[in-house]
């Protein structure tokens, strides 16, 4: 009952913020006037006052889609627009639907897209403090139709958890689909889901812990950026040492922040831990939903799997030192292909055991070249309306600029996601036992350890 209550208290709560939106702190309304019936007209309008803004903003991985970065031994540009996932598999051929998370307008090949033209970054995906915004849904980019743009241009400030947060906890086609650890229970968690953004805790913004400068946002994913660097640490606001018992900070040497505060992720909402593309097109299958109320089977994108409340994997984390694939690259067929994972060891000693979300599933290669395919999936010609893998994968793979032999099957793949929010509370934390017990949840062995370190002479790392 007191589950089903906070729940309707959200409810009404949303559809009270839905009614009244809450408006900038800072009204524009004395400096832009209308009418405004495009998103490039609306970016006109803040060039008058912030150009050297807009000029920053358009050195940035969010406007670029790539960041330069040092993956598998060599320096290439890696972003949005050239990595592959295992969920939709990749942006290419897909942007009108993919760019709805790209500060930009009307990008249909992320390839040629214009990234010089300043009238296309979208100033009110970030800015807009209505609460009214939003894009289209197959529109490369560009704001639907009802958006009064007047209105939002009007009435624009600082970014808010709704700003970050639309496409941050919608990525992958849905809430929670993606990283596990951001999701819509975030916008106003409970404390228990996250002590520093809970309103009777911390109460934090986005920006309190990625502060950003020149519109430079710090933090990556190693899937997109695998030799990019952190630069959001607990220690920049926590001291190095915080805890009472000696033991405890002792652990700092070798165990992050987050494995101890986040003993479980998608703490509210079900994220997706399997996708097994090669089931799908099955048009006799029956949808099937589970506990949590997902579709385990869709005949578009075959196979599902949902989890909540679970426990993290654990690996060895350093910045920069993970392994992604390459778009084009060849792999063993006969083996699991970790798309994205961490490299470190128990040797490197900057290396820390960390906690991540590991996403499984099945998804489609080049048989007989041997590479990922890059599926196109949206619009009429597209597998989600075609269920025709060969024809996804021509023109995917034409698009990405890459070879297609014309036969295709499914290899397993996996992907490891950092968990650094949903920090619970100290006093739930991880306790000793939770991980030295006789029910540890650590693979002592796989992390390069003999055994138990408690129970071993291998406390240090030697």
């Amino acid at each position: 009952m007191q589950h089903q209550g906070r729940l309707l208290l959200f409810v009404l709560l949303a559809l009270v913020l839905a009614a009244t939106p809450v408006l900038a702190g800072v009204s524009h309304k004395d400096f832009i006037e209308g009418p405004i019936s495009s998103g490039p007209e609306a970016t006109q309008k803040c060039l008058e006052c912030h150009e050297d803004v807009v000029v920053s903003f358009m050195k940035t991985s969010h406007w670029n889609w790539s960041l330069e970065q040092e993956v598998n031994g060599k320096v290439v540009k890696r972003g949005k627009r050239n990595a592959l996932n295992n969920y939709c598999t990749s942006v290419a051929s897909n942007e009108t639907s993919c760019a709805r998370c790209h500060a930009g307008y009307g990008m249909t090949n992320a390839d040629t897209f214009d990234y010089t033209d300043k009238t296309k970054v979208d100033c009110l995906v970030c800015h807009d403090n209505t609460g009214t915004y939003a894009k289209a849904t197959s529109g490369g980019g560009i704001p639907k139709e009802d958006v009064n743009l007047l209105y939002v241009a009007q009435n624009v400030g600082k970014p808010m958890r709704e700003n970050c947060g639309s496409c941050h906890f919608f990525g992958g086609g849905g809430d929670a689909v993606k990283h596990g650890d951001l999701d819509s229970s975030m916008f106003y968690p409970e404390k228990s889901v996250d002590v520093h953004m809970a309103a009777d805790s911390n109460d934090f913004t986005c920006q309190t812990c990625h502060i950003t400068e020149d519109h430079q946002i710090p933090g990556n994913s190693i899937g997109v950026s695998p030799g990019g660097m952190t630069e959001v640490n607990c220690a920049d606001c926590h001291d190095a040492a915080p805890h009472q018992e000696t033991r405890l900070n002792a652990h700092a040497d070798a165990v992050s922040c987050q494995t101890c505060h986040i003993p479980y992720y998608s703490k509210e909402k079900p994220t997706k831990v399997w996708w097994d593309w090669s089931t799908a097109g099955n048009k006799e299958r029956k949808v099937i939903k589970d506990q949590f109320g997902k579709a385990t089977y869709v005949v578009k994108k075959g196979d599902m799997k949902y989890a909540k409340m679970i426990v993290p994997e654990y690996a060895w984390y350093e910045d920069g030192k993970n392994l992604a694939y390459v778009r084009g690259a060849k792999f063993d067929p006969s083996q699991v292909l970790i798309m994205a994972g961490p490299t470190a060891t128990k040797a490197d000693k900057q290396a820390k055991i960390s906690p991540f979300k590991v996403m499984r599933g099945k998804q489609i290669y080049d048989k007989n070249n041997k590479t990922l395919i890059a599926a196109h999936l949206v619009g009429d010609d597209g597998y989600w309306k075609t269920l025709d893998w060969n024809q996804a994968a021509t023109i995917g793979m034409k698009a990405a600029g890459l070879p297609y032999s014309g036969e295709y099957d499914f290899v397993e793949t996996q992907m490891h996601w950092r968990l650094n929010h949903q920090i619970s509370p100290k006093n739930e934390a991880l306790g000793c036992l939770d991980c030295h017990g006789d029910k540890g949840r650590l693979d002592w062995k796989g992390l390069g350890y003999s055994g138990d370190p408690m129970r071993n002479p291998e406390w240090s790392r030697k």
